[in-house]
């Protein structure tokens, strides 16, 4: 059997779906379809109620076994009145698809499964190609990608490499592709003093200078001058706060957060050591107890430089004529969760208008990046 599936037509179908974060829309019952009447045995793995999609076409635990990996999940439209068009109406207009999740990321989702259908129904390869689809990755991400591995771990599934479909271009479609992101995490500090009329400051213990002196400490500071692979380290501020209305009335309690992206010179756990040790140096210095809640999103991670950025780079430049910097910029990604199952690359279209109002892609990127993917695959198994 072969088909010719057409990666365009499947977007508007997967932006038909209305699959904000969490509910599934309809999008992986689609695919799910879709992609066993090709061959692909199909599982549904949903945790939590977060809907997610393994499809492996191929033996089980083949020694060669290409892995793809996207979402299908949307942000919400936001003011639906400010769109010029039905947010899940997938209009084609002057060349262009528009809807919500038509750049990040339902184009890449269906660029890949339609070169992976058409791929393994004309020249069925020696090895097994897997497909890692999650409902989660606008959202927390907790039980979207992880799930999938966490099962594919314990049924013994596994992929030997794995290319996630997100947007990945800045501006030119082939300019950029993604060996690695930075790590992410976020610190909560609040300062406890005690409140007092402003009149009588001695009566008082004011919270608020110790805390900004905690802040001008942490944005003032270098983390790193960069790596070989990754741009300095950056921390910004992203929130000061009292809460408190009257000027007359010292506060007993004070806020701030504060956003970290990092490289590979640090980690989760050497950056909360900083953070702490800063914390309780201000606190000593005046007398105020700052206490901190960290959250890290993900550790920063690479994938060296070797054959499968090779073969990414090499079929991203013959169909695009641009040879691709390989990039660690950016946010977080579930990368971050498929790098410790496997060597992990992004490649995808351009990003420019996701999350958007009127989010649109350009009809012709979609193609080529299912020509993409099909080159990719194509030369892994080779």
């Amino acid at each position: 059997m072969t088909l010719v599936t057409d990666p365009v037509k499947l977007t508007a179908d997967l932006i038909r779906c209305p699959s904000v974060t969490p509910e599934e829309g309809g999008a992986l019952v689609l695919l799910q379809g879709l992609l066993e009447s090709a061959g692909f045995i199909c599982t549904r793995v949903d945790r939590a109620g977060t809907p997610n999609l393994f499809a492996r076409w191929g033996a089980k635990g083949h020694a060669r076994s290409f892995g793809f990996n996207g979402h299908t999940d949307v942000v919400p439209v936001g003011d639906a009145a400010a769109w010029t068009v039905d947010p899940f109406g997938a209009e084609l207009r002057d060349g262009y698809l528009w809807g919500r999740g038509a750049t990040d990321m339902k184009s890449g989702v269906a660029a890949f499964a339609a070169a992976a259908i058409d791929f393994v129904t004309q020249t069925p390869p020696d090895g097994a190609v897997i497909l890692t689809i999650t409902g989660d990755e606008e959202g927390d991400a907790t039980d979207g990608t992880v799930a999938l591995l966490d099962w594919m771990r314990d049924r013994g599934e596994a992929m030997s490499v794995c290319l996630v479909g997100e947007p990945t271009c800045p501006n030119t479609m082939g300019e950029m592709m993604k060996i690695g992101r930075r790590g992410s995490m976020t610190a909560y500090f609040t300062a406890t003093g005690v409140q007092g009329h402003s009149a009588y400051p001695h009566r008082a213990k004011n919270p608020v200078p110790a805390l900004a002196r905690l802040v001008d400490r942490l944005a003032s500071a270098e983390l790193d001058q960069g790596t070989d692979h990754f741009d300095p380290s950056t921390l910004a501020v992203t929130t000061f706060d009292t809460g408190n209305p009257a000027n007359n009335v010292i506060p007993a309690e004070c806020r701030a957060t504060v956003n970290i992206r990092f490289n590979d010179s640090h980690s989760g756990d050497s950056l909360t050591a900083w953070l702490r040790e800063q914390a309780d140096t201000v606190a000593a210095e005046t007398g105020i107890e700052i206490a901190m809640r960290v959250k890290v999103s993900g550790d920063s991670f690479l994938t060296a430089p070797g054959p499968f950025s090779d073969l990414v780079a090499q079929s991203v430049q013959l169909e695009t004529n641009i040879a691709p910097e390989l990039s660690t910029s950016g946010g977080t990604s579930d990368a971050r969760f498929v790098k410790d199952h496997c060597p992990v690359v992004e490649f995808g279209l351009v990003g420019k208008t996701m999350h958007q109002v009127d989010e649109h892609v350009p009809v012709d990127q979609i193609e080529r990046l299912k020509a993409i993917y099909l080159r990719i695959l194509q030369g892994y198994f080779a």
